[in-house]
């Protein structure tokens, strides 16, 4: 009785929370409304036994990804009624795209539900005397090796080509010679002057 007053409790506000994160005018809110809707997934995760999955999402993206947000959104110069004109502008496009996304979930529900006796006989069997977080772990690096590791390459050129795109050389700046600076002699950085008494000093 308590499990099931739980899990309707944490999917009501995880849905509640979901649907303010997208309705909501202020895009602080909006990171806020977010951060909520990842904690109560995490509480859903624990419910259904996944304690690892859990702790990602109050770790990484509670403690990374979500606080990250809040500072780029903080930080950038936005516009917000631009946003909403932009908003009405598109919300046809994005009703369509909506429309397709739900349809492939649906299909995929479909397909999995048919497949479900193939699927079982596929996975990798988990033991029952171990916790899921060792398992997942002996999975990973054993039978998903590479596939962790091509993951993990994946996510490293995302990096570089994101540093690249947003990379840009600014205007009215002096960047940093090295070169220049370790060929500068003693004497080039200082000057000694015979200061008169009485008299300022010339820059």
């Amino acid at each position: 009785m308590i499990q099931a007053l739980a899990f309707y409790l944490f999917a009501f506000v995880v849905i509640l929370s979901g649907a303010l994160t997208i309705t909501a005018r202020n895009p602080v809110h909006s990171v806020l409304w977010l951060i909520l809707a990842f904690f109560n997934a995490a509480g859903l995760m624990l419910i259904a036994g996944a304690e690892f999955i859990a702790m990602l999402l109050v770790i990484v993206y509670v403690g990374a990804v979500a606080v990250l947000f809040l500072f780029v959104v903080m930080m950038l110069d936005i516009d917000f009624a631009e946003m909403r004109a932009g908003f009405a502008r598109y919300a046809m496009f994005g009703l369509l795209i909506a429309v397709v996304l739900v349809g492939e979930m649906i299909v995929a529900v479909g397909a999995w539900s048919a497949g479900k006796i193939e699927l079982a006989q596929r996975i990798a069997p988990t033991p029952t005397d171990m916790p899921n977080i060792q398992a997942l772990g002996g999975l990973l690096y054993s039978r998903y090796l590479y596939i962790f590791e091509a993951a993990g390459l994946v996510l490293l050129v995302a990096m570089i080509g994101a540093i690249v795109l947003t990379h840009r050389a600014r205007g009215g700046t002096k960047p940093q010679k090295i070169s220049d600076q370790n060929k500068r002699r003693p004497q080039d950085a200082t000057r000694n002057v015979n200061q008169p008494v009485g008299q300022g000093v010339e820059l």
